[in-house]
């Protein structure tokens, strides 16, 4: 019973997770129209169309017979073609060699992109000791401000730099 339950529910969570299947891209027709998150579509930009990922992921789509490989962002549904699992803007589907075909084999996989570590401290490396002393008086006044009040409502003016 249990492998009855919980076999196919992994199973179809590794296929959404890296998916095999066909292609295809949008006509310019759809220039300019809105997607269903909202974003109008242009064929220059980086765009998919997927059924089941949300918008705003970033996939990334593998032609397995040049090697060419392009990350798009989710931003519509789709494709609504019978054994299509996505929709690719030109520019994409440009990128991957896939213009002339039409319809072509890819694999697709949620992109997540190597961060690596933000900061790692160098224990050989110190860091500079910084002074925080305050000097007194003014200090250095630009020329636009010289001759101008410090407070909109006082009579206090910077008195201008001395020309030597």
């Amino acid at each position: 019973m249990f492998a009855a339950v919980v076999l196919p529910w992994v199973c179809s969570v590794k296929a959404v997770a890296q998916e095999r299947g066909k292609a295809s891209y949008y006509a310019n027709k759809f220039m300019g129209r809105r997607t269903s998150s909202g974003v109008p579509y242009h064929k220059d930009s980086l765009f998919c169309a997927h059924l089941r990922h949300p918008f705003g992921t970033l996939l990334k789509v593998v032609n397995p017979r040049n090697g060419k490989s392009v990350v798009v962002k989710v931003v519509d549904r789709g494709p609504h073609a019978r054994g299509r699992i996505i929709d690719l803007s030109y520019r994409a589907a440009r990128e991957l060699g896939i213009i002339a075909a039409g319809v072509a084999m890819v694999e697709v996989s949620v992109y997540r992109p190597d961060r690596g570590v933000p900061y790692k401290p160098n224990a050989k490396e110190e860091e500079p000791e910084i002074d925080y002393e305050i000097t007194e008086g003014i200090g250095f006044v630009p020329e636009w401000q010289e001759g101008k009040s410090i407070w909109p409502d006082d009579d206090i003016v910077i008195p201008p730099a001395d020309s030597d």
